[in-house]
C-alpha cells in the first residue's frame, strides 16, 4: 500500500494560518524526504467550513494546476496528483494537453483524478452553470473518455451529449508509458459505474466509517460484473483522516494541539470532542494501531491511502506529523 499526503493549500490549512506557497512546498518536500509516495491538491476556487462544522466564511485557496506545476519543480521523487479536478472548470481536450505536459515536466510523475464537481458557490460565483449531479456525472464520463483517449495518443474526433472534439491531439504525448493513471473521485451510484466503465481507478473521500466504504466496494465490484471489467483492473484508494502519535500521551499532544490549530466549530462545542469520541471515529491512534487499521484497507484490495493530517481536507495541524507517517506508518504497509 502507498501513502500520499494531502496538502495544506487552504486558508487554516497549514497550522490554522493563511495559505501560503512556501508553506505547500516545504510540506512537499517533507513528504518526500521522510519517505511518503505522492502529495496531493484539491481543486477550488475557494472553499468554506460549514459543511464540517466551521465557519462558512470562504477560505481563500491555490489553484490546483498552477500548483501542482509548482511541485513538480520543487521535489524530484514524489507522484504529484489531483483530487479531484473539477471537470466544469476546463474543457477536456485542455485538460488532456495540460496533462501531458505536466507529466513530462515531471518525469512521469503525475497522477490524474477528476471529479463532477459539487460545491455550487463557486460555480454561482465564477459564472459557471450548476447543473443536476446526474448531468455532471454524465459530463465527467465523457470527458474522462476524451482525455484517456488524447493521451493515449489518438487523433480524436467525438460527439457525444456534452461535447463535441474535432480533430484534436496531443503532442507530446505525456512521458509516461502508456500515460499517467486517470480516476474518478466519488461515492455514488453513477459515479460508480462511471468509473468503472471510463476511469483506470476509483477514490472514495472521505472516509469515515470502514463500513461504508466496503459497501461501496461492494457496489464497485458488482458494476465491474455487469460490464465485464476485471476488477483488479480498477485501481482503488481513499482519502483519509489520520492522527497517529507514538504512544498515548504523544497521541494526547498532538490531538490538543490539532483541536488548538482548527477553525472553531468542527470540534464540537468550545473545549471540543473527548479524545476517545474522536479517536473512536478516525483513523486514529499509536503507529500500530493506525498500521492495524489500514492494513484492513490494504487487505481488501486498497493500493493507495491520501493522508489529511488533521480533521478537514487539506488540513495540516504540524509539519512535525509528516515524519511520524512517512518514517514509522508508511514502511510498515509497504
Amino acid at each position: 500500500m502507498h501513502l500520499g499526503l494531502a496538502l495544506p493549500h487552504y486558508d487554516t490549512s497549514l497550522r490554522g494560518g493563511p495559505v501560503s506557497w512556501t508553506g505547500v512546498r516545504d510540506a512537499a518536500r517533507a513528504a518526500e524526504r521522510h519517505g511518503l509516495d505522492s502529495v496531493w491538491v484539491s481543486d477550488h476556487l475557494f472553499l468554506d467550513w460549514g459543511k464540517y462544522g466551521g465557519p462558512d466564511t470562504r477560505q481563500g485557496a491555490l489553484e490546483c494546476w498552477t500548483t501542482m506545476t509548482g511541485l513538480a519543480a520543487a521535489t524530484t521523487t514524489i507522484r504529484i496528483g489531483s483530487l479531484a479536478l473539477c471537470n466544469d472548470f476546463r474543457p477536456p481536450a485542455l485538460v488532456a494537453k495540460m496533462a501531458a505536459t505536466l507529466d513530462r515536466l515531471s518525469g512521469g510523475r503525475l497522477d490524474l483524478g477528476v471529479g463532477g464537481g459539487w460545491y455550487e458557490p463557486e460555480y454561482r460565483a465564477a459564472g459557471i452553470p450548476f447543473d443536476g449531479a446526474g448531468t455532471r456525472i454524465r459530463r465527467l464520463g465523457e470527458s474522462v473518455e476524451i482525455i484517456t483517449r488524447l493521451l493515449d495518443g489518438e487523433e480524436l474526433t467525438f460527439k457525444g451529449d456534452h461535447y463535441t472534439i474535432d480533430g484534436a491531439v496531443v503532442r507530446p504525448g505525456p512521458h509516461q508509458s502508456p500515460r499517467p493513471p486517470v480516476f474518478i473521485g466519488g461515492k455514488g451510484d453513477l459515479l460508480i459505474r462511471t468509473a468503472v466503465r471510463v476511469a483506470d481507478g476509483w477514490n472514495f473521500s472521505w472516509i469515515g466509517s470502514t463500513e461504508t466504504y466496503f459497501e461501496r466496494v461492494e457496489y464497485a465490484l458488482s458494476a465491474c460484473e455487469t460490464t465485464g471489467r476485471d476488477p483488479v483492473t480498477l485501481k482503488r484508494s481513499v482519502g483519509a483522516y489520520i492522527l497517529v502519535g507514538r504512544d498515548d500521551s504523544d497521541l494526547q499532544r498532538r490531538y490538543d494541539r490539532l483541536v488548538e490549530r482548527t477553525p472553531k466549530g468542527v470540534f464540537t462545542g468550545t473545549t471540543g470532542v473527548s479524545w476517545k469520541e474522536f479517536r473512536e471515529r478516525g483513523i486514529a491512534g499509536t503507529v500500530s494501531e493506525v498500521v492495524e487499521r489500514l492494513g484492513a484497507l490494504r487487505d481488501n484490495g486498497v493500493e493507495e491511502v491520501v493522508v489529511t493530517l488533521g480533521a478537514l481536507p487539506f488540513q495540516l495541524a504540524d509539519e512535525e506529523d509528516i515524519e511520524l507517517l512517512g518514517t514509522e506508518v508508511a514502511p510498515a504497509l509497504a
